[in-house]
């Protein structure tokens, strides 16, 4: 500092006064300049220095009156000498109006008599002493604090701070209730539950937990890892380590979490059941994984319930399906009677059908080859007396006898071609049926076109047999029934096959009426319809009023076995 203002005093100006002094005078008088420079400095200093304490006690002064917490200082006897504004509040009382009260008289007299000895401790040593206490607070309920004190070193005040821990305590309240629900419903939960750490050591477990695994397991216990059942198996009966289990892997972090795996358990007394699993991971807060938390289920009584289900189902569907059996057995067994019923009708008429064929060869015989053979035999009765008497008219006697003699041929001839005709088998279906067909329309008067092709005869005799009888069948209905003017009678190539149509623009009928062989006037059709549907062909009939009626018969020119 000397240093400091003899610089400062060199700098200041003489003002080019001739002082006349001895050396002594002058010593003397720079060293009170000296002097006098130094208090400037000092004064400076000082003059910071309180600036810097000024603006440190503004700062304290911010700190202590708006801290968090309460600051108070006490006496001995709890008289209040200072406050910060948070104090004050916790009581709702003005800082002003607390300076020189008893703290006692604002805790609540509950606590007060256990406050006062508690201030007696913090004066009797240097020791930190800590409590909690009710304070009563205006126009608000009563707060719970908590006062750490310790006597100054002067040991006649003391400093207290009071942290306000209501909250704390109603929020510690409320985790004490959540819990003791929690563990209500932890225990009292339908499902079992139990919770393990990374290593798998069981942590909590409850009441049905135990009842499942057949045992409780000792908390903490490392022989007691990921489960405590006796053994695991997999569902299809397989041995599963606990290390292996899903326990270990969602613990150990390997899987996310695991959803109703099926796990066998094996407990102490060797019984097992079957159980669903449900595993969830338990993290900190900085994500990592902690432990999980495992909840499982008895399903043993719904699967056998879901077996048995099953069996009764696979019973059931064999008890319906022997039921369609027997049902359709009995369907089976009605038709097969309807059949033979229907096989007896139609057996029945075509023995009725033979014996008026019988008999209509008997009455033609009769009535007419008979007739011609005794019109011949009195013919040549005759012919013999009068050939004695004269010879000469033998020639002229002979004519008549030969026309009843050709006239009986052409009869006998006629009844071979009816019941089969020899071109058939001779020379083939076309040639065959062209004759008849001539015949035919010279008999009933009826226009008839025939149209073929050449391929025909590559099918086999049964088949064109088959034809001709339908042909045959059809062109006797036409005539019976019908009242057509005109016939037309097709064999075309078709579909690898042969078609048969016989056309007739005549009276329609109602086909599905009338190819019921129920009636003996329909045996006709269903002859037909047996004949074609012998050889595996389809045989069809389609009838439409003022149009006429088709008959068609279809059949493949492959050999095919007739059926029986």
């Amino acid at each position: 500092m000397r240093r400091r203002a003899e610089r400062r005093l060199r700098k200041q100006p003489t003002g080019g006064a001739r002082i006349e002094a001895k050396a002594d005078a002058q010593r003397i008088l720079h060293e009170l300049q000296v002097h006098q420079i130094e208090l400037e400095l000092q004064n400076e200093e000082l003059k910071q220095s309180k600036a810097e304490v000024d603006a440190g006690l503004e700062k304290y002064t911010d700190l202590y009156d708006f801290a968090p917490v309460g600051y108070y200082t006490l006496t001995a006897d709890g008289t209040i000498q200072l406050v910060n504004l948070t104090g004050a509040s916790l009581v709702g009382i003005e800082r002003s109006q607390l300076m020189g009260r008893r703290f006692g008289l604002l805790v609540s007299s509950e606590h007060r008599l256990i406050f006062n000895s508690f201030l007696k401790q913090v004066f009797a040593g240097q020791t930190k002493q800590s409590g909690d206490f009710e304070l009563l607070s205006q126009g608000q309920p009563p707060r719970t604090v908590n006062i750490e004190a310790q006597c100054l070193p002067s040991g006649l005040e003391c400093r207290a701070v009071l942290v306000d821990i209501s909250q704390r305590l109603r929020d510690a309240s409320m985790l004490r209730t959540s819990e003791e629900r929690y563990r209500t419903l932890f225990e009292l939960s339908p499902v079992a539950v139990y919770s393990i750490d990374t290593s798998g050591l069981i942590q909590k477990f409850n009441r049905l937990a135990g009842e499942l695994w057949g045992r409780e397991p000792a908390l903490g216990d490392t022989d007691e890892q990921f489960w405590s059942s006796f053994k695991l198996f997999r569902p299809d009966g397989s041995f599963m380590p606990y290390k292996l289990c899903p326990m270990a892997e969602v613990a150990n972090g390997k899987i996310a979490e695991t959803r109703d795996a099926e796990v066998l358990i094996e407990r102490p007394d060797g019984s097992r059941i079957a159980v669903l699993v449900n595993i969830h991971p338990m993290k900190n807060d900085r994500g990592d994984v902690t432990g999980a938390i495992i909840c499982f289920y008895d399903i043993t009584e719904r699967k056998r319930a879901a077996h048995a289900l099953h069996r009764a189902e696979v019973l059931a569907s064999s008890n319906a399906k022997l039921i369609k059996s027997e049902h359709d057995a009995h369907q089976l067994l009605e038709q097969s009677n309807l059949l033979q019923k229907k096989l007896r009708h139609v057996s029945h008429q075509i023995l009725l059908a033979q014996e008026n064929q019988r008999k209509e060869i008997s009455r033609e015989l009769h009535d007419k080859v008979i007739q011609l053979l005794v019109g011949i035999n009195v013919n040549l009765e005759d012919f013999t007396k009068k050939a004695k008497i004269n010879p000469q008219s033998i020639p002229r006697k002979i004519i008549p006898l030969r026309k009843l003699v050709d006239k009986t041929v052409q009869i006998v001839h006629q009844f071979a071609r009816d019941l089969r005709p020899a071109m058939l088998d001779d020379l083939g279906l076309i040639p065959a049926l062209h004759s008849y067909l001539k015949y035919f329309s010279k008999r009933t008067g009826l226009q008839i076109k025939f149209k073929t092709f050449a391929g025909l005869e590559a099918l086999d005799n049964d088949k064109l047999t088959m034809l001709y009888r339908v042909a045959q069948e059809a062109l006797t209905n036409v005539e019976k029934h019908a009242r057509a003017s005109g016939v037309s009678v097709v064999i075309l190539k078709a579909r690898g096959g042969v078609s048969l149509e016989i056309i007739d623009d005549g009276s329609a009928f109602d086909v599905a009426c009338f190819s019921d062989a129920n009636l003996t006037h329909r045996l006709g059709l269903t002859s037909m319809r047996e004949r074609v549907e012998m050889f595996g062909g389809r045989f069809s009939i389609v009838s439409t009023p003022g149009i006429g009626t088709t008959v068609r018969a279809e059949v493949s020119f492959g050999k095919s076995k007739m059926r029986k």
